[in-house]
């Protein structure tokens, strides 16, 4: 899948991370949002839409936005390829088709092997028993 038409309708945030920095963190915005409108896309389908809708349930927002961010690195740069490698990974995850799950039978010896513990069992709680005397 070619992302580089869709990646010019995500938008870009720089926000002031928490965390470990010191007063860097105080001054630089380095945490990045990506803000992406899943709603007014041009670039899926509406059956894709929907696929993604249902993928994101709990990650979109009211008005269909998805919002991913990450504040790991002190760079905002490497903050910026890092969401966005999240992102388009989201997105080839959300696109891809269950595959149908083919019934299969159960093999022949593991049937055999089945009845034959059955009976093996059945054996040695006899054999547990005080012998019938008539």
């Amino acid at each position: 899948m070619e992302f580089s038409e869709l990646l010019k309708e995500v938008n870009y945030k720089a926000v002031r991370s928490s965390g470990s920095g010191g007063q860097n963190v105080n001054k630089v915005a380095t945490k990045v949002e990506l803000y992406f409108n899943l709603k007014d896309t041009s670039h899926f389908t509406e059956e894709e839409k929907l696929r993604l809708q249902d993928y994101f349930n709990n990650r979109l927002t009211k008005d269909g936005i998805l919002i991913l961010s990450c504040g790991e690195t002190r760079s905002q740069l490497k903050n910026k390829t890092i969401v966005t490698k999240r992102f388009t990974e989201l997105i080839t995850e959300g696109l891809k088709e269950e595959k149908d799950r083919l019934p299969t039978k159960i093999p022949k010896a593991a049937k055999r092997k089945r009845l034959q513990n059955k009976r093996k069992t059945s054996e040695k709680k006899a054999n547990r028993k005080p012998p019938k005397i008539d």
